[in-house]
């Protein structure tokens, strides 16, 4: 996968949406399952903030650069910065990591026999039933001057934020956990990254499989991202993930979670019609784009907010609106759909001087 830029016969295309996910009742029918599945909500919401009360985690890692150099490639990025080429080899001792790319540390670790039955990593999930995880958004902020560097040791502090239950837009019930990191370098503080994720019960097996047709679901050729002069404002960037780029990525962040590589698992169990493209993958492409377009200063913070999957074989954008000053700092919007839907909007910031 390689940055190809091109200029475009016409204005944004419109693209053919997959058709929307039926609202599956998480258990029978009825007000009184309905009453039940919403005390456990709050029951499992209640059993997490007492289970990790005043809890810190603490891990210490080195941060390899042939970690990194395989991100970057995966990514289509031949070039991890400008003028630095990871084809070849890694970056040196004290390359400084681009925004986002700390996800491929710090991974979950584990027995196999420890995970969940979707392969996600249990540290901070819901209790059953809530065992349907999605990453749904969160912010985080960098800490100028300190840095996270390839070859020196980092440390990460994990505590769990909240545990709310909530309801989705069809009614549904789900718990909303949310979990902060802060990632220390050798200079103190660099980051700080609070992540939000949604449980949502396990869908009845009278229900599963039942529920999308496919006619095809194989999917061709590699993944894909080129940059579309728009003819006003910034270009667009334009992505496409195959099943063996969503595979790279699962594998670089030890992220058993079946929804992006296991399709029976992802159709029969998940109710999806294909594997899903990870949520952190769409936000360091984000970054990416921010930062290759529209980046001036370092990035000084990120909010985002998932809205509606994307699948293997997709073709979907990402674009950004110009830039709101004030005394203090300019925001870019950021945005990624795929035709006219939202999947995923963020708020990039920075200083408006550079530091």
């Amino acid at each position: 996968m390689a940055f190809r830029t091109r200029q475009p016969r016409c204005l944004l295309r419109r693209m053919i949406l997959p058709p929307q996910t039926p609202s599956l009742p998480y258990v029978g029918s009825g007000v009184a399952q309905r009453r039940q599945i919403a005390t456990r909500a709050r029951d499992a919401a209640e059993q997490m903030m007492r289970r990790f009360a005043n809890h810190v985690t603490v891990r210490r890692q080195v941060l390899d650069g042939n970690q990194l150099q395989k991100l970057s490639l995966t990514l289509g990025r031949p070039h991890l910065h400008p003028g630095l080429d990871v084809t070849e080899s890694p970056p040196p001792d004290g390359t400084p990591l681009p925004p986002g790319y700390h996800l491929v540390y710090f991974t979950p670790g584990g027995l196999e026999s420890e995970l969940g039955s979707d392969g996600t990593d249990m540290a901070f999930n819901a209790p059953a039933p809530f065992t349907r995880r999605m990453w749904a958004g969160g912010r985080m902020t960098w800490k100028t001057p300190a840095q996270l560097l390839v070859g020196a040791q980092a440390e990460e502090r994990t505590r769990l934020l909240s545990a709310t239950p909530k309801k989705s837009r069809n009614g549904g019930e789900m718990v909303l956990v949310e979990v902060e990191k802060e990632l220390w370098g050798p200079d103190g503080l660099a980051l700080v990254d609070q992540r939000s994720w949604i449980f949502r019960p396990e869908v009845p097996a009278a229900h599963a499989s039942a529920t999308w047709s496919v006619q095809d679901t194989t999917v061709r050729g590699p993944s894909t991202v080129e940059d579309v002069d728009a003819g006003y404002g910034y270009p667009y960037r334009r992505l496409r993930w195959s099943p063996v780029g969503l595979f790279r990525f699962s594998a670089l962040t030890f992220n058993g979670h079946k929804i992006h590589y296991d399709g029976s698992w992802t159709r029969d169990v998940e109710n999806h019609p294909g594997c899903v493209v990870h949520g952190p993958l769409n936000l360091i492409s984000m970054l990416d784009y921010w930062r290759d377009v529209c980046g001036e200063n370092p990035v000084g913070g990120i909010r985002y907010r998932a809205i509606a999957p994307i699948y293997a074989g997709e073709m979907y954008q990402i674009s950004a609106q110009d830039p709101i000053e004030s005394a203090d700092e300019k925001s870019w919007d950021i945005l990624v759909q795929k035709g006219d839907e939202f999947c995923m909007k963020g708020t990039i910031t920075t200083p408006s001087i550079a530091i």
